[in-house]
């Protein structure tokens, strides 16, 4: 550019107005947990730019809808949970044989404060209930036998019937294939009523159980639905708590639509939908919602506190996207039937724990007796082989072992069985 003639440097007055006010956030807290799901707190003013320096301004003079919010969710890390036991407790007899329990407690192992049993529900967990021995009680001296409180062992021929019964007695599924239902076999009928014992007889862990379930209230509230959709009117219920459910074969997910709802959200009025993988509560809005429980069972409770209140429900069932379930575990819905274990499949890894999920209407509540249990010669002196109940509802479980035969009830209307062999 040397041969041209150079212009005269010079500055021109631009446009001095202040910009607009607008919200300036500011990082100001760390995150609330040190691991898992937490809240980071923020700074927000409202401020502006005049002549290149910022003025911090009334909040009223920014825009109130674009404000930020004043805390957000954080994760610095997943938590990894752990359960804890307090101390057993002392034998339950004085003489003879008993059990001690402890308590079992889901433990943050960085702030060591429990928190809720669901996060450890995938966990293995140690036994809760163990056998004791008081020593010898005077009867057992004399020999003129025992008091005590010794867990009478009950033979297969001690249910001579059981067999015989079970085809009057069995589960009658509503919606399911009878391929999801454990059947009793000629054999085994033989076995169980005492016939000729088979001495090729697999040495395999085995275990067969029944369940029953008994009713607590009555009318729309506290059924159980099977079919592939349908439509609940879950309005001028009696009760203020009213809950139904759900239950489709494993490998189906069921979603939820609400076609009407007359709640009264500002007087706590609330609909809850929870399922094995999901939970959600809502008031507002919910004509809009549609709920996907990811699984084959959900349960619906609502809470209302004007009478004739309520929503009206449409469901629907589908091919689960995701597997959630293994090819040996099996779903059972109520009233009563029969759970064998091993079920043998092809392919079938030794590792696998297989699972029973029973589902019952929520008026009702689950009972479960072993009727027969054989976990091997070394079931006493081994922690693989064992039976564990899980009461869904409080997420309690209880550890079954070596030849013990029990009786176990529910204080919900779901259960889990998974057999560790």
């Amino acid at each position: 550019c040397h041969p041209v003639p150079k212009p005269e440097s010079r500055m021109e007055v631009c446009d001095l107005s202040p910009c607009p006010p607008r919200w300036k956030v500011t990082p100001s807290g760390p995150c609330s947990s040190s691991c898992g799901l937490g809240l980071a707190v923020q700074l927000v003013t409202c401020v502006q730019i005049h002549q290149g320096k910022e003025i911090l301004l009334e909040e009223r003079l920014c825009p109130v809808a674009e404000k930020p919010l004043t805390s957000v969710p954080c994760v610095i890390r997943m938590c990894s949970y752990e359960w804890s036991f307090s101390e057993w407790t002392e034998c339950s007899t004085s003489c003879g044989n008993g059990i001690q329990t402890r308590q079992d407690f889901c433990l943050n192992p960085l702030t060591r404060k429990h928190v809720n049993p669901i996060f450890c529900r995938h966990f293995p967990k140690a036994i809760v209930v163990r056998g004791c021995s008081a020593g010898p009680c005077p009867e057992q001296a004399l020999g003129t036998g025992s008091h005590g409180a010794e867990l009478q062992t009950v033979t297969p021929a001690a249910h001579l019937t059981a067999a015989a019964a079970a085809k009057e007695a069995r589960y009658k599924d509503l919606d399911l294939p009878l391929s999801a239902v454990p059947a009793v076999t000629q054999e085994q009928a033989k076995e169980t009523s005492g016939g000729e014992e088979d001495t090729t007889k697999s040495n395999s862990p085995s275990f067969w159980m029944c369940f029953s379930s008994v009713s607590c209230c009555t009318g729309v509230c506290g059924n159980l639905f099977l079919n592939a959709t349908g439509v609940i009117n879950m309005t001028g219920v009696e009760s203020s708590d009213c809950t139904v459910a759900i239950g489709r074969p494993l490998g189906e997910e069921i979603t939820v639509s609400v076609l009407q709802s007359s709640l009264n959200c500002s007087a706590g009025e609330v609909v809850l939908f929870s399922g094995r993988m999901m939970w959600r509560t809502g008031c507002r809005k919910l004509p809009l919602s549609l709920i996907n429980s990811r699984t084959n069972t959900l349960i619906v409770k609502q809470r209302v506190l004007v009478p004739g209140n309520g929503v009206i429900l449409q469901y629907n069932s589908r091919t689960a996207t995701k597997k959630y379930y293994q090819d040996c575990d099996k779903q059972l819905f109520g009233p009563q039937g029969e759970i064998e274990n091993p079920v043998q499949l092809p392919d079938q890894r030794e590792e696998v724990v297989c699972r029973t999920f029973i589902n019952v209407a929520p008026r009702h509540r689950i009972a479960i007796r072993a009727l027969s249990i054989d976990l091997g010669n070394e079931s006493n002196h081994t922690h693989f082989n064992y039976v564990l109940v899980r009461d869904v509802s409080t997420m309690k479980t209880m550890v079954f072992r070596g030849k013990q035969q029990f009786f176990w009830q529910s204080t919900g209307s779901q259960a889990e069985i998974e057999f560790h062999e």
